[in-house]
C-alpha cells in the first residue's frame, strides 16, 4: 500500500480524554476514532490489526475442534427470560423494543441463543460433543467507558460453547480451551496466565481468567517463575488424543488467584510467586446445566432416556487484544508490533521522492517485497525525512526499510527492527532475502 494513498490520519499531540498508552497510541495513530463513549470506529491501520488478532483466534479455536457460525447482534427478551437472566442482567443489558412492541436486546453475550440453536438441531448422544463459535460484535452499558479500546461499551469478542453428554466430556471441552487460549496469546507475542475466578453472571462452579502481563494492567497476578518462560507452542498438541498429561505439565507451571499469596503459600508450592500487573483478555467457564435445563435442550443417550447436556462458555475480547498488545509492546516513539498481528510487515521510506536512482529503487524493493507476500507501507510521500521515520516509528511496523541517495550510490539500504532498534546498511539483495520469509 502507498503511503500517499493509505488513510491515515495520524496526531502529533497526545489527546486529552486519553489517559493509557493504548488509548493514547490508537488514536495517534490513525487506528481509531470515537464516534460515541465507549464506541468506536476502526480506521484501515486498526482493522488489519484487529483483522489479523481476529484470524489468530479463528486458527486456534478451528484446530480444538471448533465450528464457526454467526450469531445476530439483536436476541429476543424472551429467550433470556426462559434461563432467568433477562432481570438478572443488570443494567449493562441494552434493552430495546422493536416496532410491533417486542422486546429485544443488544447482545452482551450468546449463552441463550446458541442454546436455542442447538435444542433445535440436536437430538442424540450420537451428535456430541459439540463446539461452536462466533466472533461477533457486543454490547454492555459500561457505566463508566474509559481506556479507549480496553473497557469500551461495543467490543469484537469471540466466544465459543461447548454441548457435551455428560461432566467428563464437558470438563475435557473446558481444558481444551485451556490449551487454545495460551497458544493464541503465544502466537500473539503475549504472556497470558491463568487465573482462578469467580463465574459472575455466566454461572457455573468453574472459571479461569487469562491476564496478558502489562505494567499498566489492573488486575494483580500472581504466578510460578517457571511459567514466565514456558512457550505454550513448543509443543504440538493433539486435541483428538489424551490432554491430561499435556494440561497437567502446563497448570503444574503455574498458581493463581484472586487472593493475597502470602510466604508460607509460596513456600508449600515449592516455588518463588512472581507478583505482576496484567489485562484479562479471556475468561473460560463451566457451569455444567445451568442454561440446558431451564431452556429444556435435551438428547436421547445411548439408552434412549433423555440426557440434559452439559455446556461451558469460552470468551475472549478480540478488540481488546488489540490494546493489550500495545499496552505489552511500546515506547516513548510509539507502537512495536508483534510480526504477527502488525498491519503490515514492513514500512519502506523513500528519502528523496523525485530522485530517479532513489525512486527507482524504491519502486523495485516494493515491487519485489509484495511479489513474495510480504504486506508492505511504501511512505511515497513528497515530505521530510523526520516526518516520515516518526510516523513510522509511532505506527510501529516490525521492519523499516529506508531507500536515499548515498546508499543507493553502494547499492544498499538502510534495515531497522522496529523491537531491538538494530540498524545496518546491506545490499538490496540482501534486505530482499532477509524480509521475504
Amino acid at each position: 500500500m502507498r503511503r500517499s494513498r493509505f488513510f491515515l490520519p495520524t496526531l502529533k499531540e497526545v489527546p486529552a480524554e486519553a489517559q493509557i498508552a493504548s488509548h493514547q497510541l490508537m488514536l495517534r495513530a490513525g487506528m481509531i476514532r470515537q464516534a460515541a463513549a465507549g464506541i468506536y470506529s476502526w480506521l484501515p491501520l486498526g482493522f488489519r490489526v484487529l483483522k489479523n488478532v481476529e484470524q489468530i483466534v479463528r486458527e486456534e479455536q478451528d484446530a480444538a475442534g471448533g465450528q464457526e457460525l454467526l450469531m445476530p447482534t439483536i436476541q429476543s427478551a424472551e429467550l433470556w427470560r426462559e434461563s432467568g437472566r433477562y432481570d438478572d442482567y443488570g443494567r449493562e443489558m441494552l434493552r430495546i423494543t422493536d416496532r410491533h412492541g417486542r422486546e429485544m436486546l443488544f447482545g452482551p453475550t450468546n449463552e441463550e441463543l446458541i442454546t436455542d440453536i442447538f435444542r433445535a438441531s440436536v437430538k442424540s448422544y450420537r451428535d456430541l460433543p459439540k463446539l461452536l463459535y462466533h466472533i461477533q460484535w457486543k454490547f454492555r452499558d459500561e457505566i463508566r467507558p474509559r481506556f479507549g479500546v480496553m473497557r469500551g461499551r461495543e467490543f469484537l469478542m469471540k466466544d465459543s460453547y461447548s454441548f457435551d453428554l455428560d461432566e467428563a466430556g464437558a470438563r475435557r471441552a473446558y481444558r481444551k480451551m485451556f490449551v487454545a487460549y495460551l497458544r493464541t496469546f503465544a502466537r500473539m507475542g503475549l504472556k497470558a496466565i491463568p487465573m482462578r475466578a469467580d463465574s459472575g453472571a455466566i454461572g457455573g462452579d468453574m472459571s479461569h481468567e487469562f491476564i496478558v502481563l502489562a505494567e499498566t494492567g489492573e488486575s494483580d497476578v500472581y504466578c510460578h517463575n517457571d511459567f514466565l518462560s514456558f512457550d505454550p507452542l513448543s509443543t504440538a498438541i493433539d486435541y483428538d488424543g489424551d490432554l491430561e498429561p499435556e494440561l497437567a505439565r502446563w497448570t503444574s507451571l503455574y498458581a493463581a488467584t484472586d487472593e493475597k499469596h502470602d510466604a508460607e503459600e509460596a513456600k508449600k508450592l515449592g516455588n518463588a510467586l512472581v507478583h505482576a500487573r496484567g489485562i484479562e483478555v479471556g475468561h473460560i467457564f463451566y457451569f455444567g446445566s445451568k442454561y440446558s435445563e431451564p431452556m429444556n435442550a435435551v438428547v436421547a443417550g445411548p439408552d434412549d432416556k433423555p440426557v440434559t447436556v452439559v455446556m461451558g462458555s469460552y470468551g475472549i475480547g478480540v478488540s481488546r487484544l488489540v490494546g493489550a498488545i500495545i499496552e505489552a509492546y511500546h515506547d516513548p516513539l510509539g507502537i512495536i508490533w508483534p510480526e504477527s498481528v502488525a498491519p503490515f510487515k514492513v514500512g519502506l521510506i523513500n528519502l528523496r521522492v523525485g530522485d530517479e536512482a532513489c525512486d527507482r529503487a524504491s519502486e523495485d524493493v516494493y515491487g519485489k517485497l509484495r511479489a513474495t507476500g510480504v504486506e508492505v507501507l511504501y511512505d511515497d510521500r513528497d515530505e521530510r525525512a523526520g516526518i516520515k521515520f516518526a510516523d513510522m516509528d509511532l505506527i510501529g511496523l516490525p521492519w523499516r526499510v529506508t531507500v536515499g541517495p548515498r546508499g543507493i550510490a553502494k547499492g544498499a539500504v538502510e534495515v531497522k527492527q522496529r523491537s531491538s532498534g538494530a540498524v545496518e546498511e546491506i545490499s538490496i539483495e540482501s534486505a530482499l532475502s532477509r524480509l521475504a520469509v
